[in-house]
């Protein structure tokens, strides 16, 4: 089985951020402090920088653009639909007759 994924809140990903940016702390003792990886830091000073608050919000699950989910398949054409249920019909009457 695979690692779990630890989530964190909006708030400890901001105190992460402040102390690395407020501070003279580098993303290692940032990291060694709230014993997460260093990298983990760099990357929600990122999101931050580029985002603002928005971007420690969590991203994971959520689908993005406007074809949001499963993608839908085209509404049937009423005549179409009525074709091919007629179609079906014969058939399941054929098969009805063997």
């Amino acid at each position: 089985m695979g690692n779990i994924k630890r989530m964190f809140d909006k708030a400890f990903k901001k105190q992460a951020v402040d102390l690395y940016l407020n501070g003279d702390m580098s993303y290692q003792s940032v990291a060694d402090k709230l014993e997460i990886d260093k990298n983990q830091v760099r990357r929600w000073v990122k999101y931050f920088e580029d985002e603002g608050i928005l971007g420690l919000e969590e991203k994971r699950g959520k689908a993005k653009g406007l074809g949001k989910g499963r993608p839908r398949t085209a509404p049937e054409d009423p005549e179409e639909k009525i074709r091919r249920l007629e179609a079906e019909n014969e058939m399941l009457k054929k098969l009805l007759k063997m």
